[in-house]
C-alpha cells in the first residue's frame, strides 16, 4: 500500500505550496542516493518523495488526491509514469531555483509559462487473457489526459482578450533586492512570477490553460508478450504545453493465468494422465494446444513425471516467427478398483517379473564364478 503523500513529505494537509517545496528540498537532499551510497533503501525513499511532490505540487492533482486519494489518481488504470530519470530531473530542477534566487538569475524565467514544453508520460495497466498474450491482439482503451485548452490555446485567457504586462515587475516575473554583495531575486508578488496579469480567465479552463480530456487509443499487442511487458506508444501521453510535443503512453500488461496451461519463458506446459498399461506398452494420445489438438506418441516404458517435448507448439518470440515448445508432463494413474481377473493378471505379471529378476541374478553369479 502506498503511504499518504502528506506523510511522505512530513507536511500537514493544509500546507502551502512553498511549505511543500521546502519540505521536498530538505528530504530529497537528505535521501539523495549519492549522499547514501551504502543505504539500498535511500533511492526508494528518494523516488517516493519525488512521487509525492509531483502530485502535491500540482494544484489539480493535489485536489484530486485530497478528494479521492490514490484511487482517484489511478482511475481507469491511469497514473503518471515516473521513471528514475524524471525524479532526478525534478530534484535538480528544484534546486536550480535556489541557485537562481541566490545569484539573481531569476530573470531567465521570464515568460516561462508560455514556453513550449513536452507533455507528461502516462501509464495504463491493462489486463489481457492468456490467449491474447500468446496470439497477440488489438485492444482499444480510453485514457484521461491533460492537454491545452482548445478555447484559449493554453494561454488561460478568455478568447477576445489578452493578458497585461505586470506593472510591478515590468513583465520580468521577478523582483530583486540587494543584501550586501548578493542580489537576490524572488517571484513577483503581484503576478506570481508570470510577468503578466490575466484579468479575463478563460471560462472553459478557468484560467489554467489546461483541461482533462478522454481519448481512445488502440493498443497493438504483439504475440508472445508476458506478464509485466511494457509497451510504449509514442505521442499518446499528455498533450504538450503551448504547442510542445505530447508525452508517451506506457501500457503495462497483466496476463491472466490459464486454467490448463502454464508458461515457462516461451514454452507451454500441460499435464496429461495415462494408465500404467499405456506407459508400459506405449500408445498414441490426443494432446490439447491453444489451437487444434495434436497427437502425441507415448514411448514404451514411459516413467511417471517424464516430460515429452513437442517442438514449435509453444509461445512465439516477440517480433520473430520462432516459437517455443509444448512440454507434456506425463502422470501415470494407478487404478483403485480392480476386478478379480485384473488382480490375477497383475499377480501373474509380478510373478514373472520376480522370476525374470531371479534368472538375471543367477546368470550374473554364474558368469562371476566363471561357469
Amino acid at each position: 500500500m502506498k503511504r499518504d503523500y502528506y506523510e511522505v513529505l512530513q507536511v500537514s494537509r493544509t500546507a502551502t505550496q512553498e511549505e511543500i517545496k521546502k519540505a521536498y528540498r530538505k528530504l530529497a537532499f537528505q535521501y539523495h542516493p549519492d549522499r547514501n551510497p551504502n543505504d539500498p533503501g535511500a533511492e526508494q525513499k528518494f523516488k517516493e518523495i519525488g512521487e509525492a511532490y509531483q502530485v502535491l505540487s500540482d494544484p489539480q492533482k493535489r485536489a484530486t488526491y485530497d478528494r479521492f486519494g490514490h484511487e482517484g489518481l489511478n482511475n481507469s488504470g491511469y497514473s503518471n509514469f515516473r521513471s528514475s530519470e524524471d525524479i532526478f530531473d525534478e530534484f535538480f530542477s528544484s534546486f536550480n531555483d535556489v541557485f537562481d534566487d541566490l545569484f539573481g538569475f531569476g530573470g531567465r524565467r521570464k515568460s516561462g509559462r508560455s514556453r513550449p514544453t513536452r507533455g507528461a508520460d502516462l501509464r495504463y495497466d491493462l489486463k489481457i487473457s492468456f490467449e491474447q498474450a500468446v496470439k497477440g491482439c488489438e485492444v482499444e482503451i480510453e485514457i484521461p489526459a491533460e492537454e491545452d485548452c482548445p478555447d484559449c490555446g493554453g494561454t488561460g485567457v478568455e478568447p477576445g482578450y489578452s493578458s497585461e504586462t505586470c506593472t510591478y515587475c515590468g513583465g520580468r516575473g521577478q523582483v530583486f533586492q540587494k543584501h550586501g554583495f548578493f542580489r537576490i531575486s524572488t517571484a513577483c508578488p503581484q503576478c506570481g512570477g508570470m510577468g503578466r496579469i490575466n484579468r479575463h480567465p478563460c471560462k472553459r479552463c478557468r484560467g489554467e490553460g489546461r483541461i482533462i480530456s478522454h481519448k481512445k487509443v488502440t493498443v497493438h499487442i504483439p504475440p508472445g508478450v508476458d506478464n509485466g511487458t511494457r509497451l510504449r506508444l509514442r505521442g499518446e501521453g499528455e498533450g504538450g504545453n503551448f504547442g510542445g510535443p505530447a508525452g508517451d503512453l506506457y501500457v503495462v500488461l497483466e496476463v491472466e493465468p490459464h486454467k490448463r496451461f502454464k508458461r515457462k519463458g516461451q514454452d507451454l506446459i500441460v499435464s496429461v494422465e495415462i494408465s500404467f498399461v499405456q506407459a508400459a506398452l506405449g500408445d498414441k494420445i490426443e494432446i490439447p494446444t491453444l489451437d487444434e489438438p495434436v497427437t502425441l506418441e507415448i514411448p514404451k516404458g514411459t516413467q511417471p513425471g517424464e516430460v515429452l517435448r513437442l517442438k514449435g507448439l509453444g509461445i512465439p518470440y516477440i517480433g520473430h516467427k520462432k516459437r517455443g515448445d509444448l512440454l507434456v508432463e506425463v502422470n501415470i494413474k494407478t487404478p483403485t478398483h480392480l476386478s478379480k481377473k485384473q488382480e490375477e493378471l497383475l499377480r501373474e505379471f509380478e510373478r514373472l517379473e520376480k522370476k525374470k529378476t531371479k534368472s538375471k541374478v543367477k546368470d550374473f553369479f554364474k558368469k562371476a564364478m566363471g561357469g
